[in-house]
Parts: C-alpha cells; structure tokens; sequence
C-alpha cells in the first residue's frame, strides 16, 4: 500500500472523527483497494446505528473524496 496515500486517507478520517465520537461512534481504516475504494469499519454507537449509512456517504465518503485524490468510495465492512 502506497505510505503517502494511506497518511492522506488516516489525515482525512482525523478531521471527521471528532463527529463521530462526540455521539459515542468512530471509524477505522480496514484497506484501500487499487481501485480507490476505501474499506473502513464503524465502531462504536455507529456500528448498529440506523443512520450509520448516510453518516458513511454524506460524512466519510465526502471528506475522504473531498481531500484524497485517486479515491472513488467508501465501502463499509464489518
């Protein structure tokens, strides 16, 4: 896995995860595909939350878009 692409994706999820934990969730890096997919896993209150996917894509996926070039989603695993 590509150090510089991975700090960048680990810097993007920092400036999210303040969010996530102020309602008692967070989330980790599980990998990121060569296709730019990038595979996390909601912990915490996120994990059985009924809202957990709109914080994926409207959260997540937007910020790790937004700030990582080469990134095309965000998929969650468990």
């Amino acid at each position: 896995m590509d150090k510089t692409l991975h700090n960048r994706v680990q810097n993007a999820l920092e400036t999210i995860r303040p969010y996530l934990k102020a309602d008692g969730g967070d989330v980790e890096l599980v990998q990121i595909t060569d296709e730019g997919i990038v595979e996390v896993k909601l912990t915490g209150a996120c994990t059985n939350c009924p809202m957990s996917s709109m914080t994926l894509r409207a959260g997540v996926e937007r910020a790790l878009i937004r700030e990582v070039p080469g990134i095309r989603r965000v998929e969650a695993v468990s």
